[in-house]
This record gives C-alpha cells, sequence and structure tokens, in this order.
C-alpha cells in the first residue's frame, strides 16, 4: 500500500486496518510514504507502526509513483522469504476475509499464479454504488485481456515466485502497469484466475471520472495495442475495439459515467454466460 500528500487520514487508517483485522494473520504489511506527507498523516502511521508488529514504513525522500514503490516492496520483502504478494490502495477497505480466502484459493489451485476477485464500489461515505466482475477462468481471462484489464488490481494477490522470474511492474508508467505485466505474464504462460466473491471495497469517489483524462486513456490504449501484439492476436475487430475505448475517454465526465456503467453492465453479462 502506498500513502501521499493528499490522501485522506480518515480513509488510509481504515485502509490499514482492514488489513491488520484479517481472520489470516500470517502477512506483513508494507506502507510506502510515497513522498511528502502531511502531519496528521505521519502521526497516524507513526502510531501504527509502533503499535503493530505486521507493519512496516517505507518512506521514499521524493515521489517515485506507485510502479517504483511496489518494486521497492516487492525486493525489500523478498529478504523474508514470503509466499505471496497482496495488492491494495490506500482508500480501499478488505473484508475481513480477504486474505484467507486467497491464501486457500492458491493452495488448492497450484497451478493459478495470480488471482484476482470481484469488488464492491463504494462513494466517499462508504456506500455501496456498484459492483465490478470479472471472468473468472484463465481461458476467459486471456479471452479478454486484449480487450480490458481483466482483474481488478487492489484485488490480486501473486504467487512470490513470479517475481523471481524478474518480472516488475513498469515504473516508467504513471498508470496501467498492471496491465502491462499482466500481459507479459500471459505471454509467458502464467495462469490467472479471479474470485467471483467480492473480497474488497473499492473508493469510487466523485473525482474518479475526471482523473481518467487524456494520460490514462492513452497508456490504456497503448497497452490494448501491446496486447494484440505481444499475445499475437491483432485483428480488425481489437483495433476497432482500443479506437472505440479511446474515444469514449475522452468524452465530458458526465458522459463518461454513464459510458461506465454500460460497460460494468455489458461486461457482467459477458462474464454470466460464460
Amino acid at each position: 500500500m502506498a500513502v501521499y500528500a493528499g490522501d485522506r487520514t480518515d480513509w488510509v487508517e481504515l485502509a490499514v486496518q482492514s488489513v491488520l483485522n484479517q481472520t489470516y494473520r500470517d502477512f506483513l504489511l508494507c506502507v510506502v510514504i510515497d513522498g511528502p506527507i502531511n502531519d496528521e498523516m505521519r502521526v497516524l502511521l507513526t502510531a501504527l507502526d509502533k503499535q503493530q508488529k505486521r507493519l512496516v514504513l517505507i518512506e521514499t525522500q521524493t515521489n517515485l509513483g506507485l510502479a517504483a514503490c511496489m518494486n521497492g516492496v516487492i525486493d525489500y520483502a523478498s529478504t523474508y522469504s514470503p509466499r505471496y504478494f497482496f495488492r491494495m490502495d490506500s482508500d480501499d477497505i478488505c473484508f475481513r476475509g480477504r486474505l484467507a480466502r486467497q491464501v486457500k484459493f492458491l493452495r488448492n489451485n497450484p497451478n493459478v499464479d495470480i488471482v484476482g476477485s470481484s469488488l464492491v464500489e463504494i462513494d466517499e461515505n462508504g456506500k455501496g454504488v456498484g459492483r465490478r466482475k470479472m471472468p473468472q477462468q484463465h481461458h476467459e481471462i486471456m479471452r479478454f485481456m486484449t480487450k480490458r484489464c481483466s482483474l481488478n488490481h487492489p484485488t490480486i494477490a501473486m504467487r512470490y515466485r513470479t517475481f523471481e522470474q524478474g518480472f516488475r511492474y513498469n515504473p516508467d508508467l504513471s498508470n496501467t502497469q498492471d496491465y502491462f505485466l499482466w500481459v507479459d505474464l500471459a505471454a509467458n504462460g502464467f495462469v490467472f484466475a479471479n474470485i467471483d466473491k467480492p473480497l474488497l471495497k473499492f473508493r469510487r469517489t466523485k473525482g474518479f471520472f475526471k482523473r481518467r483524462g487524456l494520460a490514462k486513456s492513452l497508456n490504456e490504449f497503448r497497452a490494448r495495442l501491446y496486447a494484440m501484439k505481444t499475445l499475437k492476436r491483432v485483428s480488425p475487430g481489437n483495433l476497432f475495439y482500443a479506437c472505440s475505448v479511446l474515444f469514449v475517454r475522452m468524452l465530458p465526465p458526465k458522459l463518461l459515467k454513464i459510458a461506465y456503467k454500460i460497460d460494468r453492465l455489458i461486461l457482467h453479462l459477458l462474464v454470466r454466460n460464460k
């Protein structure tokens, strides 16, 4: 988990406590302070660090970005010989059984390398405003891969052996790092899965659609082109879809919000029918 200047302290506290209160207890929570933070946030994190043996703070002098922070944690935690790597953002909330559920899944499915889950979207007040489902089986995830990122990044759990083969997030990307990584892993034969049960509450704030601007839209477009080329699935249909999504991403926030809801509805229908 990485925290930044401008993050809400109360949301960060909820996120951290949702991990510390997990039913599965054998974990280390790494919180990266990525650049300067306000005094209130520092007081909270310092107090939690002193109270909790399962929490460690890592601080950078300047803002490095999420990909660099995750890579740093991956390298730092490798000294503990961990078996799994979990992700979440500092405004998300894990359901209490999340870690236990994903650890059990990976133990029962030794062929699966990366497992995500569906999630519940919540607003600023914690009220549910939607649900984001994903295809569950590897072949379904691969079928969607050239059109969309087929895993909810804050929900994933990965076997650490994945990183031992040299794979990392691309630190040159300010967003969509996960999509590019999934494509690389898919091309190298790694196996994906999603758990249908929601294991995380994802914070969808009022500014969510405004933040999905030109830079992120272009990176998503690049990721789709990269997926087509790397997975050898270049086709008129996939190219048309990528261009269509790029056009939709350029819409005003109000129209983009409607398009987002329609996209989720279509995805849920496709997933349900498979």
